[in-house]
C-alpha cells in the first residue's frame, strides 16, 4: 500500500507503522459500516491475501468486533466494544486522516425517519 509524500514527510515513523491485517480488515469496515462485504472482496479492497483476510476475520469474530452471516461480514454495531479495542482506535484514524471525518449531521440528514425493520421488536413483520 502506498502512501503520497506530504503524508511520509509530515508523518511520524510511529504513524507510518505498518497497520495488522486485523486492524486493516477492522478499519475497512468500519469506514464502510453501512455494508456487508465479502471476505475475498476486502481481499482485493485493502491488498491483501484472501487466507489473511479470512484469518483475520475469524480471529475479530472471536473478540466480537466484526459479524458473519452467509458468506458476508460486518463491523459489530457493538460501539462500546470497538472503542475497548486499541486497533480500532488507531485504524480509524489512518482512514479519517486519508478520507476525511465523518459529518455526523450530514448522516442525520439523510437518516430515515422510522428505524429499520431488523431494529423493531418484531423484525419487521
Amino acid at each position: 500500500m502506498s502512501i503520497d509524500r506530504e503524508t511520509f514527510d509530515n508523518a511520524s515513523e510511529d504513524d507510518l507503522a505498518e497497520l495488522s491485517a486485523p486492524q486493516r480488515v477492522l478499519g475497512f469496515l468500519a469506514a464502510h459500516d453501512d455494508r456487508a462485504f465479502e471476505a475475498r472482496e476486502i481481499a482485493s479492497r485493502i491488498d491483501l491475501e484472501d487466507g489473511t483476510v479470512s484469518t483475520a476475520l475469524s480471529r475479530l469474530k472471536e473478540r466480537g468486533l466484526v459479524e458473519h452471516k452467509a458468506t458476508y461480514w460486518a463491523v459489530s454495531d457493538d460501539d462500546d466494544r470497538l472503542r475497548a479495542y486499541d486497533g480500532y482506535e488507531r485504524a480509524t484514524a489512518l482512514f479519517n486522516d486519508r478520507l476525511g471525518g465523518e459529518d455526523r449531521e450530514s448522516w442525520r440528514t439523510h437518516a430515515p425517519d422510522e428505524p429499520h425493520p431488523s431494529k423493531t421488536t418484531d423484525g419487521g413483520q
